[in-house]
């Protein structure tokens, strides 16, 4: 049976399932997440939204990992920004404003096509234990 949920939200099911892998294989410390920025919402809630700090373009999936702040050496944070794509997709005007934006503040970022190029950026990253085949 063909799961056609899957099918017609492709970047989802990528994104499920690298959550399953950072559940099942993250490097110790690893802190990773979604901000629910996307879908419709009602005029008046997206104001809401909007003045409570909502970015646009912000990347699917977050992480954190312990690092040293490079100008004091104080225990710190490293951040990561990893914005998935299927069947072709690209980033829009918003998404390259927010990586671009994250790249300055410090963090690493990358667009991923599909699952195995996501895995392997995390393995890379080093954020998650061991290979996958």
């Amino acid at each position: 049976m063909i799961d056609t949920h899957h099918r017609r939200r492709p970047e989802a099911a990528i994104q499920r399932a690298v959550f399953q892998h950072l559940r099942a294989r993250a490097a110790p410390g690893v802190l990773a997440f979604h901000v629910p920025n996307g879908g419709y919402r009602k005029p008046v809630e997206a104001a809401i939204m909007k003045g409570l700090g909502v970015e646009p373009g912000v990347a699917d999936v977050l992480l954190f990992r312990p690092g040293a702040c490079p100008h004091c050496c104080s225990a710190g944070l490293e951040g990561f920004a990893l914005e998935l794509k299927s069947d072709g997709g690209r980033p829009s005007e918003a998404q390259l404003n927010f990586m671009a934006r994250f790249a300055a503040a410090g963090g690493h970022t990358c667009f991923a096509s599909d699952l195995d190029r996501a895995l392997a950026v995390l393995e890379a990253w080093q954020l998650l234990r061991g290979r996958t085949l």
